[in-house]
């Protein structure tokens, strides 16, 4: 579904020393040179004892998780979360990256690769329960559970907390210039991404699940809707939009929107802060409309060949320090109650990275897993879509081309016609 890219607020930082992870200038009133005053982040273990039982035992683990998406030690100050869990373990971390669920899907069912620890969404979660490539977790074995907090357990795709533990979430929303687009944030809604205004400059998602999700909003049908007809009206709706997109991204949209080559899309809470870290003219709105909450959670595929390594590796990543240093890099929102109460207050009280609770309950739906007939019924529908698009987009130019090339024959034939006159006389 999504690939994800994320930074960390450092401009926050440098402007509340001490209070985010990251890098703080201070200047000498006798205007001497600045001096980077570096913030280390540390980690602290409650119980040491713990992660000592596969110490000196060569155990190795494959962890697979989406790119940029924990705390990799790459600024100056920052954890690296495998190197610490296998300092403290003795446990080998063999990590690497997926960049759509589908991709993780296919790696899964192909049985082609084997994996310890995984990080789907919440729809791909439900769809994996289903088709028994995930197992149930022994949450004995991860205390730090009791960090994650009451309205991110029970969760639809995984009711009774027996196959995941929830590692982020965040919302959707649309991110715009507000240099061109002077609205009151309140005003805007997905029907923007209709508006023929801005034709030429809206970008949409290349996924048909988030697309279909914004169609469905607008017309009042739910995001995990089952009912062909209500498909095939979604569908219709995004044909309607077709000839106002400038092009259908993902990745894509960091380059685009960061350098104002468009001016609205569609996209994830955490994604727009790096961008608008990129771009100041930049801002994000979450529509009260409604829109998609999704979870990304860690799982242990059937497949697991080290599966209490696993849960220990679980366990590890709830550890208050580094579910901090995790969010605190990938900047969504976590979860994870001690790691929470450790942010800045500034962005606990963010309404893109923590819209209020009352705004969840009412304004926000997460994703189950659809029928498989839904699924392909969707997936042609978006097919049929795209080739629609693609044929708006040159559907003049045979015509064209064909009425040319009739033109030069015509013109050819009149000089012939003419040149043998002139011979004659």
């Amino acid at each position: 579904m999504k690939k994800r890219r994320f930074l960390s607020l450092i401009a926050v930082a440098i402007m509340t020393v001490g209070l985010f992870s990251g890098c703080a200038e201070k200047t000498s009133d006798e205007g001497e040179e600045e001096e980077e005053e570096v913030y280390q982040q540390t980690l602290t273990i409650e119980d040491e004892e713990y992660y000592t039982r596969f110490k000196d035992k060569g155990i190795s683990i494959n962890v697979y998780n989406w790119g940029e998406y924990i705390s990799a030690g790459a600024e100056e100050g920052t954890l690296d979360v495998n190197a610490e869990f296998e300092k403290l373990t003795g446990i080998k971390v063999n990590y690497t990256n997926f960049a759509t669920n589908e991709e993780l899907y296919a790696k899964l069912k192909g049985g082609g690769a084997s994996y310890d620890v995984i990080i789907p969404s919440d729809y791909m979660i439900s769809k994996m329960i289903k088709e028994e490539l995930i197992q149930k977790i022994n949450l004995d074995n991860i205390p730090n559970y009791k960090y994650i907090m009451d309205n991110f357990r029970n969760m639809s795709y995984d009711p009774e907390n027996e196959y995941s533990v929830p590692f982020t979430w965040g919302t959707v929303g649309i991110i715009y210039d507000e240099t061109v687009i002077d609205l009151d944030p309140e005003e805007i809604d997905w029907d923007i991404l209709w508006d023929e205004t801005y034709m030429g400059q809206i970008l949409m998602f290349d996924n048909p699940r988030d697309a279909f999700a914004i169609s469905e909003i607008m017309l009042g049908y739910s995001i995990n809707s089952e009912n062909p007809d209500e498909l095939t009206a979604a569908a219709e709706k995004l044909k309607q939009q077709k000839r106002v997109v400038q092009g259908y991204v993902m990745d894509e949209i960091f380059d685009k929107m960061g350098a104002g080559d468009a001016l609205i899309a569609p996209y994830y809470a955490g994604d727009a802060l790096t961008i608008m870290e990129e771009n100041d003219a930049l801002n994000f709105v979450v529509p009260k409309s409604g829109t998609n909450l999704f979870v990304d959670a860690m799982c242990i595929p059937t497949s697991s060949k080290q599966k209490e390594a696993a849960e220990m590796y679980i366990n590890f990543m709830c550890e208050p320090d580094i579910a901090y240093s995790n969010i605190e890099y990938i900047c969504y929102s976590t979860p994870h109650s001690a790691a929470f109460e450790m942010l800045d207050d500034e962005v606990k009280e963010s309404p893109i990275t923590y819209p209020d609770e009352e705004f969840i309950a009412e304004n926000t739906t997460v994703f189950v897993n659809l029928s498989d007939e839904t699924n392909r019924l969707m997936q042609d529908l978006w097919t049929e879509m795209k080739s629609a698009e693609d044929e708006t987009t040159n559907k003049w130019l045979v015509p064209v081309f064909l009425i040319g090339c009739l033109g030069l024959t015509v013109f050819v034939l009149i000089r012939r016609h003419i040149k043998a006159k002139k011979d004659i006389f």
